[in-house]
């Protein structure tokens, strides 16, 4: 049986707000983050949520935290949900890296991942979601690689494509895992 997966990005974060691209960085959420993940939580809570997967980075921890901390789903953290790791260049103004992004599809950034392998990292983890969890229904809270991930492994949409997109934000999006 497939796995029904709702992919939510991580709240709004005070590097958001000013700018900076993390990557790999903790992060830490904003005023307006911590609201948008008691929201997350409100809308998710009774949405047949079976488990809670999350990046390890702490902006991603966060948003689990107050989503779901207080509701007896399990919140279980995985590294390989984590942004892109944009080596030398975390922490970085966000408008620079990101108008260079499409060159780190297959190329690393410096001392740091590709596009490429950081969506791998995130096929590996939606190949084991089946072993334990099919016939459910999961949230995956991440970031952009994230969700390019998913998008390139289960909608067939290439790197390249996603790149040149500007990420909008929505409440949420759906996925099945065969």
């Amino acid at each position: 049986m497939a796995v029904q997966i709702v992919f939510e990005t991580l709240s709004t974060t005070e590097d958001n707000e000013n700018g900076i691209a993390a990557g790999w960085l903790p992060g830490r959420l904003s005023v307006a983050g911590r609201e948008q993940a008691a929201a997350l939580g409100g809308r998710r809570r009774s949405d047949g949520i079976a488990a809670v997967f999350s990046s390890d980075l702490d902006r991603a921890v966060q948003t689990a935290a107050i989503a779901f901390g207080s509701t007896g789903i399990p919140v279980l953290l995985d590294w390989r949900l984590r942004e892109c790791d944009y080596g030398q260049l975390n922490g970085s103004p966000a408008a620079g890296l990101h108008a260079h992004r499409g060159e780190h599809v297959s190329v690393p950034y410096p001392d740091g991942e590709s596009w490429r392998q950081a969506a791998a990292r995130v096929a590996s983890f939606a190949a084991d979601l089946p072993s334990r969890w099919s016939g459910q229904r999961v949230v995956v809270i991440g970031h952009v690689a994230t969700r390019w991930g998913l998008d390139l492994l289960l909608r067939g949409i290439s790197l390249h494509e996603l790149a040149a997109r500007d990420f909008d934000w929505q409440p949420g999006w759906e996925y099945t895992a065969p």
